[in-house]
């Protein structure tokens, strides 16, 4: 099983970013997604998650980054948009059973159930 991360970097206020993790050893059909974050000194915290036709987005990152995947390619993206300095974080990807994740509580329970489904992170640094 491998997350693999990339799309991570420098970007000035207001800028964008694309962030794809394309996942190997298992079929992304049949999971729930999410990215998450972590800031230094922070916990880590769900961005936003996705489980069937349940999209969840933080508060603080709702109508500026948008989640998606592409089942054929194994692969997800957070598409990033208006970033601002407090979005520096690495972001890491995740995935979960479907079976195991409820839609009420989708970014909570991937965390829960991701396990080893977990990327390596990437690192998204917002300054100018």
């Amino acid at each position: 099983v491998q997350l693999q991360a990339s799309g991570g970097g420098l970007v000035q206020p207001g800028g964008s970013l694309r962030l794809s993790c394309t996942v190997s050893g298992f079929t992304l059909d049949d999971y729930a997604i999410g990215w998450f974050r972590q800031a230094p000194g922070k916990e880590r915290e769900g961005v936003s998650c996705n489980k069937d036709e349940t999209t969840d987005y933080a508060d603080f990152v709702r109508g500026r980054f948008t989640i998606s995947r592409d089942n054929a390619k194994n692969t997800m993206y957070l598409q990033m948009n208006s970033l601002r300095p407090e979005d520096t974080a690495v972001y890491y990807c995740a995935a979960a059973p479907s079976l195991l994740v409820r839609t009420s509580y989708v970014c909570a329970e991937i965390d829960l159930y991701a396990g080893e489904y977990w990327g390596q992170g990437t690192q998204v640094t917002v300054s100018s």
